[in-house]
């Protein structure tokens, strides 16, 4: 099978691959994946919010997958599971191209140090550079242009696209995904003001990434200044997210596009942080924090729940007025105070 090709399941394929119970003909043979309103006889569609249950009807589908209670209104074969969002999620890996492309082996172009430790079925790509000390478990790809800097290791199974940067000393885990421009271990913000200038402060630390990591595109994590950055297990970074020196990130968090957190900041396990939030340095955030977008977070948050901060967007003419009333809130309330204490006293 070339990298081209599209792998052709039945239905009794898929059923069994998801654990799911088939409503239809098993032989029925499928290639790919596509929504309810684009999906044609050889595809399956999938159906997890009821907001598209409108297209549900006029489906062309090969098969749809989809909750039981929602299985009467399908016209078509049907793979019932309870949550069909996993049930798609682990599908899409049988239809993932990369999921079955063979590994080529190390590149003509590439540079690898004399005596670093690659294990089985690696794949380094062109212009690819494996510096001294490096460890590649099995199975790892690095592609073009990447570069794995000295004495890192990387485990199992993990993949940095094209053009990522993992600096010296840095370890990940088995299973992560790197995407391109991901930088791994780049110094941390760390500066000390003499009077006249800066004097750089040596950041002396590294990075650990844990198993099952998936960095975003252009995201940078810092090296610690002296511990390292850490960032556990289960942890799904998006694009152009900055995470400084020192910070701790729990198992199974998840951070979406534009985050910031400053340096020495933990933040808890299943924690989910919305696009563009920004967190102070030095704070904690325990287990089972959710902020939303665009939210900035200058205190620790020590109890789970959600949280927000900021307005939402509203006409400028409104945003004016309410603009020149935040000013006063602070007389207001020291007035309402004073209105308080004359009527208990009263």
């Amino acid at each position: 099978m070339t990298s081209t090709d599209s792998p052709t399941l039945t239905l009794a394929d898929v059923a069994e691959q998801l654990e799911a119970r088939l409503v239809g003909d098993p032989s029925r043979r499928v290639t790919g994946l596509a929504t309810l309103r684009e999906a044609g006889p050889s595809q399956i569609a999938f159906l997890a919010n009821r907001a598209y249950l409108k297209d549900l009807p006029g489906t062309r589908a090969g098969a749809v997958l989809l909750s039981p209670e929602l299985a009467s209104s399908c016209p078509v074969d049907r793979i019932e599971l309870a949550n069909p969002y996993l049930g798609y999620a682990a599908l899409s890996r049988l239809f993932d191209p990369l999921m079955r492309r063979e590994r080529t082996g190390i590149h003509s172009s590439a540079v690898v140090a004399k005596g670093a430790i690659l294990g089985e079925g690696i794949e380094v790509g062109p212009n690819a550079v494996i510096e001294a000390g490096v460890e590649l478990g099995d199975e790892v790809v690095v592609g073009p242009g990447s570069v794995v800097g000295a004495d890192s290791r990387i485990g199992k199974g993990s993949r940095l696209h094209a053009n990522v940067t993992v600096y010296h000393g840095v370890v990940i885990g088995a299973r992560a995904i790197l995407h391109s421009g991901a930088v791994i271990g780049a110094d941390g913000f760390g500066f000390a003001h003499d009077g006249a200038g800066w004097q750089k402060i040596a950041q002396l630390g590294g990075v650990i990434l844990g198993d099952d990591v998936e960095v975003g595109s252009c995201s940078s994590i810092d090296r610690g200044a002296l511990g390292d950055t850490v960032i556990g297990n289960d942890v799904k970074i998006d694009s152009q997210v900055q995470i400084a020196h020192n910070v701790q990130v729990g198992d199974h968090s998840a951070l979406a596009g534009c985050v910031g957190i400053a340096g020495s900041t933990r933040v808890g396990r299943h924690c989910m942080l919305g696009g563009g939030v920004g967190l102070s340095g030095h704070l904690t955030l325990c287990d089972g924090v959710q902020v939303t977008g665009m939210s900035l977070v200058t205190n620790s948050i020590l109890e789970p729940g959600v949280y927000s901060s900021g307005t939402g967007a509203m006409p400028n003419a409104l945003w004016r007025k309410n603009a020149v009333r935040f000013k006063h809130l602070d007389d207001l309330a020291k007035r309402l105070a004073r209105l308080e204490k004359s009527g208990r006293s009263g």
